[in-house]
């Protein structure tokens, strides 16, 4: 009999996937404009996804998400293309996210290493090759210890970063930025086109919650539940991010925001006015293990996917093979040295850390637009080619929903691709020709590797059962 998942349990597996306080900087560089940032972002990113993946998953439940549902609606190679963006997504995405670990660990314990490339990249190869060990050892983390991780290490930190956050604004004077609600306030310059390329970092903020969608299925009452969770986990996520953003927001400038220790860079602050510096390096520990417990997810996650994938025949033998533990031990190692040679790329390119981050943030999302297309596409088309497939949850309105979702969710996409290759007015403006060449030149070699490797496919790939 196949378990039925509540409500609840839901709302908190979704949340996983939108909820992280390493998105409280990027954030807080916008000052009061996160509010109009935020509330976009959800509109035209996060809803259309939520909506579309969720029928999807309740269409074709099978093991795989993204993979399963292109390869339904336009063949094997395209969902071979689909399942590629999102493994090499994860490979630059989980950048980010070292770096923050790093740097949230360097501001606890040694902050003049804050802004050391050679520590930087030390400690993320570190990271990178200790979990790649644990998990081909097979030692993955449960949905108890993930949990354990999520709460400890993500929400208790930005439940508490809210409270010290609100607590000074209004038993102090000294805030660096006034809470106004006024349109001046809450709307960029529009004249400035470079002002609006930070709502990438807000969509990224929001993006993977197709992941939660494959358990949309195993609800109770989906068509009613599965909605309602979804809409649930917007508002705590919203509430989270934009809340938790402005409590770094007052405390620290916005020109000194740092986008791997600004979370830490707060809790120094407010912690110290209470005589409690001491909880800092406690604090930087659950903050860095929630951000690692993360990591060692996404590494063992959408390389399961690529690995299906192999299977039918998609890539060499050499790509199929796991290990006792049952671990793809070939493709995982091939991830880890990937993930080691980007992180310290980025690093060495002549910009700032701030910048290093934000490229990889950029470069990433480009690649994650590219997979929501696919998946936008695949959603329209299977209306029309399996219509008769039993979808528990459906985008309301028929067909002309499912257009004006999907549309919509396919135009935001173009302009989040194009925006994410103009540096953002936020950070500083360094090397504007380099900085598109390095995000071109990149994408331009992610695009062309799963066709090369299509192109020279071969009937023996496909092993005999």
């Amino acid at each position: 009999m196949t378990k039925v998942m509540n409500r609840f349990t839901l709302i908190w597996v979704a949340s996983a996937f939108g909820i992280s306080i390493r998105n409280l900087p990027i954030f807080a560089k916008t000052g009061m404009n996160m509010i109009f940032f935020a509330v976009v972002a959800v509109i035209i990113f996060y809803i259309p996804i939520a909506l579309v993946s969720a029928e999807l998953a309740t269409g074709w439940p099978k093991m795989g998400g993204v993979v399963i549902w292109v390869k339904e609606a336009f063949g094997k190679k395209w969902g071979f293309v689909a399942i590629w963006f999102q493994w090499i997504y994860m490979n630059i995405a989980v950048i980010a996210m070292l770096y923050f670990i790093s740097g949230t660990f360097a501001y606890v314990f040694a902050p003049g290493l804050l802004e050391n490339k050679v520590y930087l990249i030390s400690m993320t190869l570190f990271i990178i090759w200790l979990f790649t060990y644990f998990n081909l050892k097979g030692l993955k983390l449960s949905s108890k210890i993930s949990m354990s991780f999520f709460l400890i290490g993500i929400l208790l930190p930005a439940v508490l970063i809210i409270f010290l956050g609100f607590h000074y604004y209004l038993t102090s004077d000294n805030s660096f930025l006034v809470l106004s609600f006024k349109k001046d306030a809450i709307l960029p310059n529009f004249s400035d086109f470079s002002s609006l390329v930070i709502l990438v970092g807000f969509m990224r903020a929001f993006g993977g919650v197709e992941g939660s969608a494959v358990h949309a299925n195993s609800v109770d009452n989906p068509k009613k539940n599965y909605p309602i969770a979804i809409g649930i986990v917007v508002l705590l996520c919203f509430s989270i991010n934009v809340l938790g953003a402005l409590c770094v927001s007052f405390v620290v400038k916005e020109n000194d925001i740092s986008l791997i220790g600004g979370v830490m860079q707060s809790f120094t602050f407010y912690l110290s006015r209470f005589n409690l510096v001491w909880v800092v390096p406690f604090l930087g520990f659950l903050v860095g293990i929630g951000q690692i417990g993360g990591f060692s997810t996404w590494i063992g996650g959408p390389v399961k996917g690529l690995l299906e994938s192999a299977k039918e025949g998609e890539l060499p033998e050499f790509f199929q093979k796991v290990n006792k533990n049952g671990a793809p031990k070939n493709l995982m190692i091939i991830q880890a040295i990937i993930i080691s040679i980007t992180s310290t790329l980025f690093l060495f390119t002549g910009t700032s850390v701030n910048m290093a981050f934000w490229i990889s943030v950029a470069l990433a999302m480009m690649i994650y637009f590219s997979m929501y297309v696919l998946m936008l596409l695949s959603c329209i088309y299977l209306r029309y080619k399996m219509p008769d497939v039993v979808r528990a949850f459906k985008i309301p309105f028929k067909n002309f929903g499912a257009w004006v979702v999907c549309v919509l969710g396919i135009l935001a996409m173009i302009f989040g691709f194009i925006m994410a290759l103009i540096p953002p007015s936020q950070l500083p403006q360094e090397n504007k020709v380099g900085y598109i060449l390095t995000l071109l030149g990149f994408i331009f070699v992610v695009y062309l590797i799963p066709f090369i490797i299509h192109k020279l496919k071969k009937p023996s790939w496909l092993k005999k059962l």
